[in-house]
Parts: C-alpha cells; sequence; structure tokens
C-alpha cells in the first residue's frame, strides 16, 4: 500500500550512516563504572607577594580623589629666609610662598568576573566573596609593581649610581654595568651607605623605610645582624622570619622590585627612603554585582583609581645590586 511502512522497516529499521551521537554522559558512569566525585568545602591556601606601598608612601591625599582624572593639588611648605641684622636697620620683608604639586589620578585597573547560576546553586561556597578578596590582592600587586618602577628616574642623582652622595660623591651604590655585589659581609656596609645618602639631603631619620628583596633578607639572617643590639632596637631580628630596623630603617621585603639583566646574573634595584619622598593615592571607586544581560550568570565587577609621583627625589635612594 502506497505510503505504508512495512513491519520488516519497523522492525530492523534503516541503518545509520552519520557520526556516532554523544552519549548524554562520558566519563566513568558510561563504561557502567559510577565514581562519585565530592566538593570538599575547604579551599587550598593562595600565597600573595607582599606589598609595600601603604607602608614606604605618603597616602595623606586618598581621601580626595574618586574618579580617574581627578587631579589633587597638593601645597609645599616655603622655605624662610634669614637675613643679618644691624642696630636701627629697616627689615626686608619677606612673603613667603609655596609651590603646588599636581598629583594626577591617571591610572585605573579593573576586574570582571562572571559566576554562573549552576556553578553558584552547586556550590556550598561564598564564590563571589572569595573572588572579590583575591580580586583586591591581585589589585594590590599589580599597582605595586607598576609604582615601584617609578622610583628609580624619580630618585634624586646624588642618591644613586657610583658616586653617590650630596655632599661627599664618593659612594658606591651601584650602576649599570658595575653593580654592587651583595653578600651577608657586605650587606651591613651598603644599608649603612644607603643611610649616609639621606643624611647628607639632611632626611628625617624618623620614618625611614628600605625595601628589599627576599634574597638579601635571607643575608641580613645569616649575616652578625641577628645580634639585637645591632638592630638599636633591643629585639632580635629573627622575629619568626620578620626583619625589624636597621640603622634607623624599617625593612620591608618585596619580590615586586624591578629588576634587569646583568650577564647571567639578576640585577636588583632596592629602594630606600622617607615617605616624604613619594605620595600615592588610591580607591577602589566601583564594586558592583548585576545581572548578565547574554548568560544566566552574576557578574561581579571593580574599578580601582590611582595615582603616583615622587615628590622629592632627594628622599629617596637606589641601590642597585647583585647576589655574590
Amino acid at each position: 500500500m502506497s505510503g505504508s511502512i512495512s513491519q520488516q522497516n519497523i522492525t530492523q529499521g534503516t541503518p545509520w550512516s552519520g557520526p556516532a551521537p554523544t552519549p548524554a554522559y562520558s566519563g566513568a558512569a558510561s563504561t557502567g563504572i559510577f565514581i562519585p566525585e565530592i566538593w570538599s568545602g575547604k579551599l587550598i591556601e593562595k600565597f600573595y607577594a607582599a606589598t609595600v606601598l601603604a607602608a614606604i608612601a605618603n597616602t595623606d591625599y586618598e581621601g580626595e580623589i574618586r574618579n580617574q582624572g581627578d587631579k589633587v593639588k597638593i601645597r609645599t611648605k616655603p622655605t624662610i629666609a634669614i637675613s643679618d641684622y644691624t642696630l636701627d636697620m629697616d627689615l626686608v620683608i619677606q612673603r613667603p610662598s609655596s609651590n603646588s604639586v599636581e598629583l594626577q589620578i591617571a591610572y585605573a585597573k579593573y576586574f570582571n568576573l562572571a559566576l554562573d547560576d549552576i556553578n553558584e546553586l552547586q556550590s556550598d561556597l561564598n564564590l563571589l566573596s572569595m573572588w572579590s578578596d583575591d580580586a583586591a590582592e591581585q589589585l594590590k600587586i599589580v599597582i605595586d609593581t607598576q609604582v615601584l618602577t617609578l622610583l628609580d628616574a624619580g630618585t634624586a642623582a646624588a642618591n644613586k649610581g657610583s658616586n653617590a652622595g650630596a655632599i661627599s660623591a664618593n659612594i658606591d651604590l651601584g650602576a649599570t654595568g658595575a653593580p654592587a655585589v651583595l653578600t651577608p659581609n657586605t650587606v651591613l656596609n651598603y644599608i649603612v651607605d644607603l643611610g649616609t645618602c639621606l643624611d647628607e639631603y639632611n632626611i628625617p631619620e624618623t620614618n625611614r623605610w628600605l625595601v628589599i628583596p627576599p634574597w638579601v633578607a635571607g643575608m641580613i639572617m645569616k649575616s652578625d645582624l641577628r645580634n639585637a643590639s645591632i638592630s638599636g632596637d633591643g629585639i632580635s631580628l629573627l622575629r619568626n622570619g620578620r626583619l625589624g630596623m636597621i640603622d634607623r630603617f624599617t625593612l620591608y621585603a618585596s619580590n615586586l622590585l624591578p629588576t634587569a639583566a646583568e650577564g647571567s646574573a639578576t640585577a636588583t634595584r632596592i629602594f630606600a627612603g622617607h615617605p616624604h619622598g613619594l605620595t600615592f593615592a588610591s580607591q577602589i571607586s566601583k564594586v558592583e554585582t548585576l545581572r548578565s544581560e547574554r548568560s544566566f550568570s552574576t557578574l561581579l565587577r571593580g574599578l580601582q583609581v590611582y595615582g603616583a609621583q615622587v615628590l622629592d627625589g632627594i628622599a629617596l635612594c637606589e641601590l642597585y645590586a647583585v647576589r655574590g
């Protein structure tokens, strides 16, 4: 009968000549062996590079910025002239005026993350909160790395190089092609030299800082600086792996210092100074969650704006060094 389907066709069917269909589930279960997956409610700890900008920079102006493109006018102290006086002379009137420095909030970094609804339902972790915490740490690392690279160009010429010292001009702090060579026996000498450079510019002794790479921190831990009397604060430098003070410097270790190739070695730019030398202002201007228009997911995004500027290069010193 025209248009009918024979019993033979129903039973045997027509052979399939196309590609094999994809099973709804692939893996061990498709072979007949079911292996259940258990998601732990605990996370593997993540470790972040130490950030130091909040400790070494002047951050007094952070509350005055809101958006990228903002400008902060920073007033400087005037220099008062001192004159000789003789009896019955007319006094010369001085009208102090101060220059202003403009801090441009020129940089911005963002993150934009999506959490699919299915993943959110299947997770017993607060993923958005966890991601937000990680994003904050990653922002600090990126910003620290960028700002630390600005210090080389901003450091006064008399506070770096092989002829450093505003008065002495005979302090060798290393230079491109001839870096200083640090060993456990010489590291203290170079730290003292950095302090001398600041002294020759009359930089205050209080609040001085020194940022060193971990390999220099290791040298200090192996040197005679383990003796508490050298630190000047009566407390041993071996404080659960954290360094204290040496020659009026508070020490901070960071993996984010700029480096350069010196033959087969790697030289690190080690910076010392006073917060007066560097200003830094940063603000997370936006953190928001919203529904995605293109997928079944929640978006988490944030925007951080910031600016950094060397205010006074004489309050910064640079040691260009390799491991000896």
